[in-house]
């Protein structure tokens, strides 16, 4: 272990740091053409960097001086950049962000799927640029990360000083760091979140500790909707029933916004909810969330775009690439809650909706009788064995297809069945677009791509939806 770490630590003077790259890291380059990806850095930067891993191609490595910084360069708004990982690019002008986005759509779908594009329209970027995140997941832990600065000095912490409330270190299940400020969602979700920490520690309330499977409060959700209701959902590990009631009462009455008070109590290895009973404590069971005249019941299990105004654009983007006029079939794949699906429906003859998740279909379902959308109908099952061409004639041929699928991708079977059942368009939504790439070149001998446009949902981070039309050649 020791061998194979020095032989890849090398260091490398002035080096300038030439682009943005995946997941987040910036790409550096020697005169002689070595490659060092760097979490620490801005396109534009001029630095020393000393390396810690090689791999094939390319070293990955950590800056040790600056020599010049980029003119693309912005001071952080949080103090916990540095440390926390959530919102990598926090570094770069926001309009830098976005040409980086651009850029690397660009270069996935004519370097990973040899494309042909049309000219690409212009990146969609978001107004807000912090406090727009709807919805949050906070940990809580017996002991927190500590700083170099405190495990070096003599200060002894007790109990109260190493608890934390936030957010994983990246690539640590065990470590949180607690968070004194969150810029990601809405000032009433900060509000909340400090309010739960202080009133646990001064009620001497356990927090979690994942390595000794002990503790009382495990997770704190917020689910904040654009209509301003506020939903929490507290996960306790061990239920002590006194100081349960008392931080829940505690919400209750310190913050009337609340629409919805939920607890959980889960004593499995992991805090994943969708197996767990939700209980109601005050309130409603759901949040509403409101689009284009549309509602949507929002439950503590539901999926719903977590930048809720950007989701709106989204969508707007995808209808308009669909070019409905009221006569067309559409199917919508991977279809979530709907939510793609019922905003085209006023535009569509019938719209069949695909998901996988049977909760999902669930609220999709109840939301389509909300909403009064009698046009659309959905069905759950995994998609390649439900997508199948008896599904296609039972439910009719549709003109448009509209895929939204997961990071992954869509299976080859839906690829393949996508390519026999020959619609006139497909509008592709992904949030990943490597994997979009690949799919798209399976596609492409029967497909041209005709339009492309990318829609920034997650500012700070090097994350970036993409939509894309596809027409039958």
């Amino acid at each position: 272990m020791s061998k194979r770490r020095k032989r890849a630590q090398k260091t490398f003077e002035k080096v300038p740091v030439v682009d943005a790259g995946a997941r987040g890291k910036s790409v550096a380059k020697t005169a002689d053409g070595e490659v060092i990806f760097l979490t620490d850095a801005v396109p534009g930067d001029v630095v020393d960097i000393t390396t810690y891993k090689k791999r094939k191609s390319f070293y990955e490595g950590k800056v040790t001086q600056f020599h010049e910084r980029s003119t693309r360069r912005t001071q952080p708004v949080c103090k916990h950049y540095d440390t926390c990982g959530g919102c990598k690019w926090q570094e770069m002008a926001y309009d830098s962000q976005l040409f980086f986005k651009q850029k690397e759509v660009v270069e996935n779908l004519t370097r990973i799927g040899h494309l042909t594009l049309p000219e690409v329209e212009p990146i969609l970027g978001s107004e807000q640029q912090y406090y727009y995140r709807n919805k949050m997941e906070f940990s809580f832990s017996a002991n927190r990360w500590l700083t170099l600065e405190e495990i070096q000095s003599d200060v002894q912490l007790d109990d109260d000083d190493k608890k934390a409330l936030g957010f994983h270190i990246p690539g640590m299940w065990d470590k949180i760091l607690h968070l004194d400020e969150c810029h990601l969602h809405p000032a009433i979700g900060e509000q909340i979140r400090l309010s739960v920490h202080a009133f646990a520690k001064a009620e001497n309330i356990s927090y979690y500790s994942p390595r000794e499977k002990s503790g009382t409060l495990r997770t704190l959700m917020l689910r904040m909707s654009s209509t301003g209701d506020v939903m929490v959902v507290i996960q306790f590990y061990q239920d002590h029933e006194q100081q349960r009631i008392a931080l829940l009462e505690h919400l209750k009455e310190s913050f009337p916004e609340i629409k919805s008070l939920q607890y959980i109590i889960n004593e499995k290895a992991n805090d994943t909810i969708y197996d767990q009973d939700v209980v109601l404590y005050n309130g409603d069971d759901f949040i509403m969330e409101k689009m284009e005249g549309l509602q949507f019941k929002i439950s503590a299990k539901s999926f719903y775009q977590t930048n809720s105004a950007q989701a709106y654009e989204l969508y707007k983007v995808t209808r308009d690439f669909a070019g409905l006029d009221g006569s067309q079939i559409v199917y919508d794949l991977y279809t979530g809650t709907g939510t793609i699906a019922q905003f085209v429906a006023g535009k569509a003859a019938k719209v069949v909706g695909i998901e996988s998740v049977p909760q999902a279909i669930e609220d999709a379902q109840a939301n389509a009788r909300l909403n009064n959308v009698a046009n659309a109908e959905f069905y759950v099952g995994d998609m390649k064995d439900v997508f199948t061409t008896d599904f296609i004639n039972e439910h009719g041929t549709p003109d448009v297809v509209i895929t939204d699928p997961p990071r992954d991708g869509m299976h080859k079977d839906v690829v393949a069945q996508l390519l026999k059942l020959a619609a006139p368009r497909i509008v592709y939504v992904s949030c990943n677009s490597a994997t979009q790439a690949r799919d798209l070149a399976l596609l492409d001998d029967a497909y041209k791509v005709v339009r492309v446009r990318p829609v920034d949902m997650f500012p700070q981070t090097h994350h970036v939806e993409n939509v894309v039309l596809l027409e039958l050649k």
